[in-house]
């Protein structure tokens, strides 16, 4: 390199037209062809300029989402169906591992006919609840860390679409092999079963990891609008078509969905019941049929963003220049000047030109980098979360062994976690958010996040008085779990111990899918994703871990101290992460996603050029 002006050059990432549309998109449009986005009409090109929104308008206009194609619909139908069979198996997961055959059962783990089994609960391999919470937690913690894996290999090698379809083969695979330890002539050799089972559950934890970290994704690739874009509705009022809001929108439909397939566990909870496992393992392997059926419907719609072989090893190499000659001192002030030295343009000046060879990175993916490790911070606080929605261990599973179950499977109470959701979800989509932001008053992302960890919060605090209750009138006081007469507690108490911190959800999961989205790097849109769900992963690993303390008598201080952690992180949102409240006005550039902004993408391109002219 002779000269450092003409690389930097190269190395400074391509604008974005104006529709919101990749720029190799506009330009095979014609001269009065108008640009459609979420059926929306933005106006033709020549009018772009009209279209973008100035400053003011930023700040002043309502801004609303672009309209959900139909292949985007076929999206949420496929995690539906994926969710769906997943809760629909893991749902009767603990009672398979921890409770013995019932008396008088039919050997399929059903409960005995009649009064005998009022208050009996399904079960296979009485296992008791140290083992079963440390089965059913290690698939959690696979579920939610494989995706890591699955979320590289989609950036890097196959692309969101092919490793969502690899897991679904996958997952369809571990669905048929989970109803073999469910046999009863299987479940009568206890060893066998349980070795079957495990086989079967680490594989359906590997299908899942290669489709959660790229449906969402993929679901807000298909966004219509890649920047914020002018549009007067039908009354005559002028708005914002925001990509922000619409993934914002999106993702809230898109976790509905998730949850509606989540209720689905209420089935196989009352086939384990009153059939048998076989049949609750069998059920899920039927609705996950759906998902090639969508997948291959929807498929020639979809906008398939290729994968970017290199962008991992990038993102390693910003990283060593970062943190080369004393940066991790450097990275605890953090500020430009930390950030700056991984850029090509600080690179070429400093050096007086650049290899492209070692730096073959642009300044923006410095800045995307940044603004995901930004969202990383946030991401670590839901490990609390997920410990406050749930309990730690095998809480909540425990207390509902020692209450009146009335004829109910004790495990179906949690239903009501994804009722809660399904019923709430369409009310903040549609009532709540569109409120708060048609009266000036948007619903801010840290905002979102202190309310739903006070209402985790305040479930903990219903958990410790329900707990202490049941200790209360059990008679073995506090070791009422394995008491062999329950308490006078009824089981539906248990109702607003899941359907408060199901609300928080809407607020704490959404939020972050939606941080995870919009602030990671364009090529790097699945792996961040996954490192949102780890957090799961990690709070899976806290219970695997302290499984074996959390039991009677010390039940009621678990939620007592998740309560305070919850109420303690508020303060933090709202003053050291306010930052993350400014939308970003561009952060899924499909010209960007497809390495089309890339140094020597651009450089190849020029070169290409200058051999036709001559």
């Amino acid at each position: 390199m002779t000269g450092a002006e003409p690389v930097v050059e190269a190395y400074e990432s391509a604008p974005l037209p104006p529709t919101g549309l990749p720029t190799h998109e506009v330009a095979a449009k014609k001269a009065d062809e108008p640009v459609f986005a979420g059926g929306v009409t933005v106006g033709p090109p020549e009018e772009a300029e009209a279209s973008t929104p100035t400053e003011e308008e930023l700040a002043t206009l309502r801004k609303i989402p672009a309209t959900m194609p139909w292949y985007a619909v076929c999206i949420c139908l496929v995690e539906f169906a994926e969710r769906a069979s997943y809760y629909g198996s893991s749902g009767p997961f603990n009672n398979f591992i921890n409770n013995p055959l019932p008396v008088d059962g039919n050997g399929a783990g059903a409960v005995a006919s009649g009064a005998e089994g009022t208050n009996e609960s399904a079960g296979a391999l009485g296992l008791g609840s140290v083992d079963a919470s440390a089965l059913t937690t290690l698939f959690t913690f696979l579920a939610y860390v494989i995706p890591i894996f699955g979320g590289i290999i989609a950036d890097t090698r196959w692309g969101r679409f092919k490793t969502i379809a690899v897991g679904t083969a996958v997952g369809f695979f571990a669905h048929i092999l989970l109803v073999i330890p469910a046999i009863p002539s299987v479940i009568a050799h206890p060893n066998g079963s349980l070795a079957a089972f495990i086989i079967a559950i680490i594989i359906l934890a590997f299908a899942a990891g290669f489709i959660k970290p790229s449906l969402g994704p993929l679901l807000c690739d298909q966004c219509p609008i890649k920047v914020p874009t002018i549009h007067t509705t039908k009354k005559g009022e002028r708005v914002i078509i925001d990509p922000g809001v619409t993934v914002e929108r999106w993702l809230l439909i898109f976790y509905g969905c998730i949850n509606i397939g989540a209720f689905f566990a209420v089935a196989t909870e009352y086939a384990e019941r009153f059939v048998g496992f076989w049949l609750a393992f069998l059920l899920p392997a039927f609705i996950y049929l759906l998902m090639p059926i969508v997948l291959v419907i929807c498929r020639p719609k979809l906008y398939h963003a290729p994968p970017q072989g290199s962008v991992f090893l990038e993102a390693v190499q910003v990283f060593k220049r970062l943190l080369a000659d004393g940066g991790w001192r450097r990275m605890w002030r953090g500020g430009d000047e930390f950030w700056n030295r991984a850029k090509p343009s600080y690179i070429a000046e400093a050096e007086g030109g650049l290899d492209v060879s070692r730096v073959f990175w642009d300044d923006q993916f410095v800045d995307e980098i940044k603004q995901s490790v930004q969202a990383c911070h946030i991401f670590a606080f839901i490990v609390i979360y997920a410990l406050a929605d749930g309990g730690i261990g095998n809480q909540l599973n425990d207390m509902s062994d020692a209450m009146v179950l009335g004829n109910a499977p004790n495990d179906l109470i949690g239903n009501f976690n994804p009722l809660m959701i399904i019923i709430c979800s369409p009310i903040l989509t549609y009532g709540l958010y569109p409120f708060m932001s048609k009266i000036g008053y948007p619903l801010k992302p840290m905002t979102r996040m202190s309310i739903g960890f006070f209402l985790g919060a305040i479930g903990c605090v219903v958990c410790a008085i329900v707990q202490w209750r049941v200790y209360a009138t059990s008679p073995c006081g506090n070791y009422a779990t394995t008491c062999d007469e329950v308490s006078s507690i009824s089981l539906w108490l248990q109702v607003p111990i899941y359907a408060l911190p199901a609300l928080g959800e809407l607020f704490v999961y959404v939020t972050s899918y939606e941080l995870a989205y919009t602030r990671s790097p364009a090529r790097m849109k699945g792996f961040v994703y996954s490192l949102c769900l780890f957090n799961s992963a990690i709070a899976a690993a806290i219970s695997l871990a302290l499984a074996d303390v959390i039991q009677d008598p010390w039940l009621i201080w678990p939620w007592v101290a998740l309560a305070v952690a919850c109420v303690m992180c508020i303060p933090i949102f709202l003053i050291f992460y306010r930052h993350l409240n400014v939308p970003l006005g561009e952060f899924a550039n499909a010209d960007r996603q497809e390495g089309k902004q890339q140094p020597q993408y651009l450089a190849a391109t020029r070169a290409n050029d200058d051999h036709e002219k001559y």
